[in-house]
């Protein structure tokens, strides 16, 4: 059964419900997103965590010790683990102790961060970055740079998804 792929949204408006709850209270929201890394390494003997090349880290605005979400797109499992910061231009991503089990050398994935806001930093809107990657001419090769933006705009808070260049 083949399916049609769902648009891509890059632009969209939405209304917040007028509810006490929109005033007060906190969301999880995404602050940064790694898409399509390329796991180097994967070391079980070791004290767990994920090792990013530190120039991505920088890039993303991902900091050493901080939680992350990762999605391995190959075999479908997911995971939580914090970053630890490896060698500059190195492209690494080693999944470390438990985790080497559930990713290995190859297998594509997704890492994402995130934070907790309060509603109201929420309605003023806030930026994630994006970074996609290739892996030519080396693997985790940052190809695109994108931005996740919310902004609040006439009463409705505006999706767009846009590329850091524009």
């Amino acid at each position: 059964m083949s399916q049609t792929p769902a648009p891509e949204v890059n632009d969209m408006s939405l209304r917040l419900p007028d509810e006490p709850l929109m005033q007060t209270g906190a969301v999880r929201v995404v602050s940064a997103k790694l898409h399509g890394m390329r796991v180097t390494q994967a070391k079980l003997d070791y004290h767990g965590s994920i090792t990013i090349d530190t120039d991505i880290l920088e890039r993303a605005g991902m900091l050493p010790l901080e939680y992350v979400h990762v999605w391995n797109k190959n075999c479908g499992a997911r995971l939580d683990t914090y970053v630890l910061p490896g060698e500059r231009g190195s492209g690494i991503v080693c999944l470390n102790g438990a985790a080497a089990r559930l990713c290995q050398p190859g297998d594509d994935v997704i890492i994402s961060a995130e934070r907790q806001i309060g509603m109201q930093e929420y309605q003023k809107g806030f930026r994630a970055r994006v970074l996609m990657f290739s892996h030519e001419p080396r693997v985790n090769t940052v190809s695109e740079t994108l931005i996740y933006e919310m902004t609040s705009e006439n009463g409705e808070m505006r999706f767009q998804l846009r590329n850091l260049e524009d």
